[in-house]
């Protein structure tokens, strides 16, 4: 089992269908997770995911056994001080409000103050950002802790793979964020594997093949 530990935010930004598959991966490796989600948070995994209460074996895929819950208007809580170790914060989906708060040093709630203290400590964090399109402040915002370590993930999922359905989508940008966290998974996000693959079957050895057959 893994002895890493992430932290997991969930904001009001639209995209909760990313968070439980995340949480579900994350959990499968082992790792412990600290989960914090705001207000909106909740109100969005209800409007998007259809959960009217927080059931966490349903949101982790069973692995609430892997979860830490933190209230978010603790900033007391563990998350919140400088000397919680820990190997990455990720906030999923982040909401452009909170991407400002964070921004400017300016926090008022649990996943904000924890957000601060992985950039000070110089620890990973992915803030990653749906919204479209982008004002210039926003835009300026994500320059702002992109300079001061963070790393802006936009969940702009590709479609060079062929995408069969929205489930491949999520998979897609999921795979990206664990890939940010030096998680290993088995998702079939690697382009460099299809690219191998394809040459493979285009080699001249594979054509002589079929000419034979």
């Amino acid at each position: 089992m893994s002895s890493r530990s992430f932290v997991v935010g969930i904001t009001g930004a639209s995209g909760a269908a990313y968070a439980p598959r995340l949480l579900e991966l994350l959990g499968s490796s082992g790792a412990e997770i600290h989960l914090i989600i705001t207000p909106w948070g909740r109100r969005l995994l209800k409007d998007e995911l259809g959960m009217s209460s927080l059931d966490l074996d349903v949101l982790t895929r069973g692995h609430a056994d892997r979860v830490r819950m933190h209230n978010d208007k603790d900033v007391g809580a563990a998350p919140g001080s400088g000397s919680f170790r820990h190997d990455g914060m990720v906030i999923l989906p982040c909401s452009a409000n909170t991407l400002g708060r964070i921004a400017s040093g300016m926090t008022e709630n649990l996943i904000q103050r924890a957000a601060a203290c992985a950039l000070k400590e110089r620890r990973r964090l992915i803030l990653c950002h749906r919204e479209t399109p982008l004002s210039l402040i926003e835009i300026e915002n994500m320059a702002t802790v992109t300079r001061s370590g963070g790393i802006i993930a936009p969940l702009n999922p590709g479609f060079y793979l062929a995408p069969s359905g929205i489930s491949d989508l999520i998979d897609y940008m999921v795979a990206r964020i664990l890939d940010l966290l030096d998680v290993p998974h088995s998702l079939d996000t690697n382009w460099g594997d299809h690219v191998d693959a394809v040459s493979r079957d285009a080699s001249p050895d594979s054509k002589q093949t079929e000419s034979s057959q």
